[in-house]
């Protein structure tokens, strides 16, 4: 039996000789190994990577601990010691930025991983079979969509309590549904092609044909996705922290920092404005990343 991801021909049952096209973009292609030539990828992986770095290596970078109180030292202004000054606690706003970051980053893009599973599957399941299958995930998704992101996260929260299961749980039961459709859509079409067909006539399970043949060909518009859904879970994670329902205080956190700091906006603005800029950034960097990845993975183009 020849394999139909390496093309060629295909005699199936009956004596039918079936021409195999290669899928697409399967084999290594020159426009990849250029990755670097991609200004919106390289600026986009060097701030994240930047922004990163520098939450891994908080403890090397800052000597100070985030959650630690110096009522002496209270809305003192940048300098030597602090860098950004210190909150109302006394507690060095440069580490409290770094260690939020720690937070925010880990939390957002573990949150991504789930729905992008989950999604993923469901939406497979419901392009490949269809029928009931395809009727009752849809729907699901139908009634999902019905309601926006963030006030759906923010409900589903409210009700679970703050923490970072609950974040999780809420961002999953919301966001899967979007790359729940972008699957399902690439499916429906690539399951046609004629390397599926072969397959099928070929007596390969279902399971195998999704998975080794189909989801490498379809799943590069979701990677793609995911980065700007990194965005909107980081943003997401940033609204709860700001309401009071994300990661419990005194862990720090970009959006308990920006409701502490609103008080003193007037007099104290780099309290608040500067973990919105750190989120801002972030988002900068990852929609780059993934405006690059569109780039280099749309097919036809060198």
């Amino acid at each position: 039996m020849i394999d139909p991801v390496a093309g060629g021909q295909f005699i199936a049952p009956g004596g039918v000789t079936v021409e195999l096209d290669r899928p697409p973009d399967r084999s290594a292609q020159p426009r990849r190994a250029n990755w670097y030539r991609q200004p919106a990828l390289v600026a986009g992986l060097t701030i994240t990577v930047i922004i990163i770095g520098l939450a891994v290596f908080a403890p090397l970078i800052t000597p100070y601990n985030p959650i630690a109180q110096n009522l002496n030292d209270t809305l003192q202004g940048p300098s030597a010691a602090h860098w950004l000054g210190t909150d109302e606690l006394g507690r060095d706003i440069w580490t409290r930025l770094l260690y939020g970051g720690r937070v925010d980053l880990r939390v957002g893009f573990i949150a991504v991983l789930f729905p992008f599973c989950l999604g993923t599957i469901l939406g497979s399941l419901a392009g490949y079979f269809g029928g009931w299958a395809e009727l009752v995930i849809m729907r699901l998704v139908d009634v999902v969509v019905a309601f926006p992101f963030y006030v759906l996260v923010i409900a589903l929260v409210f009700v679970l309590g703050p923490g970072e299961r609950s974040i999780y749980i809420a961002i999953t039961a919301v966001g899967w549904v979007s790359y729940a459709r972008l699957v399902r859509a690439e499916i429906l079409v690539a399951k046609r092609q004629e390397y599926v067909l072969a397959a099928q006539a070929g007596g390969l399970s279902n399971l195998r044909i999704m998975g080794r043949h189909l989801l490498p060909n379809v799943i590069s518009q979701s990677i793609i996705y995911a980065m700007s859904d990194i965005v909107q879970d980081i943003l997401a994670i940033v609204t709860l922290g700001y309401f009071g329902l994300g990661i419990p205080p005194p862990t720090a956190e970009w959006g308990s920092m920006i409701n502490e700091g609103q008080e003193f906006l007037t007099t104290h603005w780099e309290l608040t404005t500067i973990p919105g800029l750190a989120v801002v950034i972030v988002g900068l960097g990852l929609s780059l990343i993934g405006d690059g990845l569109a780039d280099l993975l749309r097919p036809g183009q060198s």
